[in-house]
């Protein structure tokens, strides 16, 4: 054991000096992108302001066209069922009917002389002055009689009604939000003249930045107290001009302090899943199929989909599967690559 442990010993010593080659270290060629930490909404309801609503709005039109003689209503006015509204001119009205009426009294005319000729001639077959054939040709006029009788009715009776249309009146009971009918006027059938709101449930209208998150609840804020609100129904696209979701909530409380189409306060509670983000807008990049931002995640960059929600003068509000404590690349995305090498520099 004397003579074998001092060569043992030279040989690790050799061994362990003799590769004196440095480990490699990770390149400093990677680029430096500025990172920023994303803002929270911490917000947990959403306020905005609503106008007061019915849940029925009927838009109150003629069935007639012709030009309005008189307007018995205004604005704000309630009014009840069978309440006159506007009145037309009748007057070509009137004649339409007289016309109609003349036109019924020649078909009844015409039918008498195709009865009595029918008549006569029956007579003269039986005693075979004429032939079968000249007895179905009266009757087949009788028929043709019969039938202008019947069509002169059919017009009498749509001129008396069209005659009775020229007095609009309230088919339910409630309030007119809007009356744009003025005597003078000339006006086509269906053009709105009013709007007339049915006495019962309120509504709060609203217009929301995303209506796919459409908060479900929330409450009218009132001077004296809050009055609950329930989501009822939202728009299926977007108002053209705004980009808004127009949002109705119900008000499921009674009160006489809401007139319709007043402007008032409403606080809405937040969804739990609806938690936004704040970024600048360096941060987004839209070069494949959607937007999206960048995140440093081991020494690499790595791109996230967003939802962006809203775009403002320096930030970006949008919805993405980040926290509290994400940091996002704040510049230059454009130029980053999936799992590009980057060194992060905090902001």
């Amino acid at each position: 054991m004397r003579k074998v442990l001092p060569p043992l010993i030279l040989a690790l010593l050799l061994v362990g000096c003799g590769d004196t080659t440095p480990t490699e270290t990770p390149t400093t060629d990677a680029p430096w992108v500025r990172t920023v930490a994303v803002k929270t909404d911490d917000h947990d309801e959403i306020r905005a302001s609503g106008t007061i609503r019915g849940h029925y709005e009927t838009p109150v039109s003629f069935q007639v066209s012709g030009r309005i003689l008189k307007r018995e209503v205004d604005a704000g006015q309630k009014v009840a069922s069978g309440a006159l509204l506007f009145e037309l001119d009748k007057r070509d009205l009137e004649a339409t009917m007289q016309v109609a009426k003349a036109e019924l009294q020649t078909a009844q005319v015409a039918l008498v002389i195709a009865q009595n000729e029918l008549d006569r001639q029956r007579q003269l077959i039986e005693r075979n002055f004429v032939s079968r054939q000249t007895l179905e040709a009266f009757e087949l006029a009788l028929q043709n009689a019969e039938s202008r009788r019947d069509s002169a009715k059919a017009v009498l009776s749509q001129a008396q009604n069209g005659l009775s249309y020229a007095e609009l009146r309230a088919d339910k009971s409630g309030v007119l939000a809007e009356v744009t009918g003025e005597p003078g006027m000339v006006v086509g059938v269906g053009q709105p003249v009013a709007l007339l709101v049915k006495d019962g449930d309120l509504e709060v209208e609203v217009f929301l930045s995303d209506g796919n998150q459409a908060p479900e609840s929330g409450v009218l804020k009132l001077q004296e107290q809050d009055l609950p609100l329930r989501l009822r129904e939202v728009a299926g696209a977007a108002d053209p001009e705004s980009r808004s979701w127009k949002a109705r909530y119900r008000i499921e409380a009674v009160t006489e302090a809401l007139n319709i189409g007043t402007v008032v306060q409403v606080a809405l509670n937040r969804n739990t899943s609806d938690v936004t983000f704040e970024v600048p807008l360096g941060a987004l990049d839209e070069r494949n199929q959607g937007p999206q931002i960048w995140q440093v995640v081991g020494n690499t960059a790595q791109p996230v989909s967003v939802e962006v929600l809203e775009l403002k003068l320096e930030y970006a509000t949008i919805r993405a599967p980040l926290n509290s404590e994400s940091r996002v690349i704040a510049v230059g995305t454009h130029l980053l690559e999936p799992g590009m090498a980057v060194r992060e520099q905090a902001r």
